[in-house]
C-alpha cells in the first residue's frame, strides 16, 4: 500500500530533522550555560554544560534510531518487528508528554509540531498489522479456533449451547 509507505518515509525524514534542530538547541544551551558561567542552586557550570551535550546527543540519537527504523519499514512494507514497535511506542509516549508540556512553555507552534510527529508514528504502528495477529487470524480460518469446523470463532450458535455444569 501506497499510504503506509508514505508515511513511514515521511516519519523518517520528520524524525532526522527533529533530531538535527534538538541536537542544534543542545549544543547551544550548553554553550550559554559555560560561557556565561551559570551556577543553579551550587551546581557546576562546565558539569551542567557537558550534560547539556550528553542529553542532546542521547535524545538525537534516539530519534536517529526511530528514523531508521521508520526507514526500514517503508522500505520493507512490513510491519515493524517487536523491537521496533516498542521503540516506536516509546517515541510517541515521548511525544505526547513533550506536547502537553510545550503548550504551557514554548507555544501552540511547538505543541501542532509535536502533535504532528505523534499522528505519524501513531499511523506508523497502526496502518501496519502485527504479524503475530496475522498469524493467529491463520489459525482461526483453519479451524484451530476452538469451534467447529466450518466455524469462525466466537460463540456457538444458540442451537448448540451445551450445559457445562454437573
Amino acid at each position: 500500500m501506497v499510504l503506509r509507505r508514505l508515511v513511514a518515509g515521511l516519519a523518517a525524514i520528520v524524525l532526522v530533522a527533529e533530531a538535527a534542530v534538538l541536537v542544534l538547541v543542545h549544543i547551544v544551551l550548553g554553550r550559554t550555560t559555560a560561557n556565561q558561567s551559570m551556577s543553579i542552586a551550587g551546581s557546576d557550570p562546565e558539569v551542567m554544560s557537558k550534560a547539556t551535550y550528553a542529553m542532546g546527543a542521547g535524545m538525537g540519537a534516539f530519534l536517529l534510531l526511530c528514523a531508521v527504523l521508520a526507514a526500514a519499514t517503508a522500505l520493507r512494507d512490513r510491519s515493524p518487528g517487536r523491537f521496533a514497535r516498542v521503540v516506536l511506542i516509546s517515541a510517541a509516549v515521548t511525544h505526547a508528554v513533550l506536547g502537553m508540556l510545550a503548550v504551557g512553555l514554548v507555544g501552540w507552534a511547538a505543541f501542532v509540531t509535536l502533535m504532528l510527529i505523534l499522528c505519524l508514528l501513531v499511523l506508523i504502528l497502526t496502518l501496519y498489522p502485527a504479524a503475530r495477529q496475522d498469524g493467529e487470524r491463520a489459525e482461526r480460518r483453519e479451524g484451530d479456533g476452538g469451534g467447529p469446523p466450518g466455524h469462525a470463532g466466537g460463540p456457538p450458535p444458540p442451537g448448540e449451547l451445551k450445559p457445562t455444569g454437573p
